[in-house]
């Protein structure tokens, strides 16, 4: 029970205002970057090709949800995972081993340009906090 209660207390430890400020430095990063590169898209969605449509409703929803990140930036954390992880795995296996392979056309190049303002959100989640409350604890129950 001890266990439970000094886990607990670890988890909760609150985050600085400077640190909650930045977090929502972050999903406004995200907010105004979407909105000015797909939001413009949503009234001919329904004429992309079918992945490009699902791209664009995929990172709308993220948008959405960032902006309730400014309200809520602990609550919304998760959205700031999902953004570092999916970018991450893209530059990871899909930038680079073509540009490894010295294959990066223009479009590849213009998404890597993009996925690398990753490193904003990288430098704005609490890295620590994600430890406590995600990784370094007992999970919920499963009963």
């Amino acid at each position: 029970m001890s266990t439970t209660i000094q886990a607990s207390a670890a988890t909760s430890a609150p985050l600085s205002i400077a640190r909650l400020y930045a977090m929502r430095g972050g999903y406004l990063f995200m907010v105004v970057g979407l909105a000015l590169v797909k939001w413009p898209l949503l009234p001919s969605a329904h004429t992309l090709p079918v992945y490009e449509g699902v791209t664009l409703s995929l990172l709308t929803g993220m948008s959405l949800l960032a902006l309730l990140g400014l309200r809520y930036p602990v609550k919304m954390l998760p959205v700031l995972l999902f953004e570092v992880v999916w970018k991450l795995l893209w530059l990871g296996l899909v930038a680079l081993p073509n540009a490894v392979a010295g294959d990066l056309d223009a479009e590849r190049t213009r998404i890597l340009v993009n996925c690398s303002l990753v490193v904003v959100i990288v430098a704005v989640t609490p890295w620590d906090y994600v430890w406590r409350s995600l990784g370094g604890g007992a999970g919920d129950r499963w009963r």
